[in-house]
């Protein structure tokens, strides 16, 4: 078995698509915060030794978890962007976690990750220098105009929706972040910038049911899916 590695958990946004004052990750969602139960998911996987969760500048809503089944739970502060944060999340991992070793990145928001899938993302992804989770785009894709039209149908041939986790080399992604940080680009995923960096990540298929909880109609959804699972 393969060394167990950390997981940042970006958790610093406030979901305005939902609504109302609390953020997002903090909603309740089947009796229990959402982010309680994508920390549980992660931290029962046993090849995940830990979890360092980016939190808001000032957040008063985080229950102060420091430990899940035995795991270590860290916290850090994060920016005003996703990739802001993410990268304070990988420069605050324990000095153990070498810049060869590979971490994973996980949406706050995605507590119906199944377990198998983030092993097949570590034994694929490995060996080819990183990767995430995802799934080819099966529905018809068109590109509207600026009156809401479809204007267009787009070819959907090697076009894949974008899951996580993903999972990169501390260094090189630390790196690829820096660097479109600086250069002003706001990525939207690990991916994304390393990407720009010059990798090609290794796409992974996923389960669809991996689901961003992203409205409020995703939270039933996602309750219905989550009492499948158990």
């Amino acid at each position: 078995m393969s060394a167990a590695l950390w997981c940042v958990v970006p958790a610093a946004g406030r979901g305005t698509r939902v609504g109302g004052s609390i953020p997002k990750q903090y909603l309740p969602l089947a009796g229990r915060a959402l982010i309680l139960h994508t920390l549980e998911r992660l931290a029962l996987h046993p090849r995940i030794a830990g979890l360092m969760v980016v939190l808001g500048e000032g957040d008063g809503h985080w229950p102060g978890v420091a430990e899940l089944y035995g795991k270590p739970v860290l916290t850090t502060i994060g920016g005003a962007e996703r990739c802001d944060s993410v990268l304070a999340g990988v420069r605050a991992l324990p000095a153990n976690v070498s810049d060869d070793t590979f971490v994973l990145v996980h949406d706050a928001a995605r507590p119906c990750v199944r377990e198998a899938d983030i092993t097949r993302l570590m034994d694929v992804g490995m060996p080819a220098g990183g990767g995430l989770l995802g799934a080819p785009l099966r529905d018809t894709l068109k590109r509207a105009n600026s009156d809401g039209r479809s204007e267009v149908t787009e070819p959907r041939d090697h076009r894949w929706r974008a899951f996580t986790p993903q999972m990169f080399r501390r260094g090189e992604l630390s790196a690829a972040l820096q660097s479109a940080h600086g250069a002003g680009v706001t990525v939207s995923d690990e991916a994304m910038a390393m990407e720009r960096a010059g990798f090609a990540p290794c796409l992974v298929e996923g389960a669809e049911d991996n689901i961003k909880v992203t409205t409020a109609t995703d939270f039933a959804l996602a309750e219905f899916l989550l009492s499948r699972m158990k």
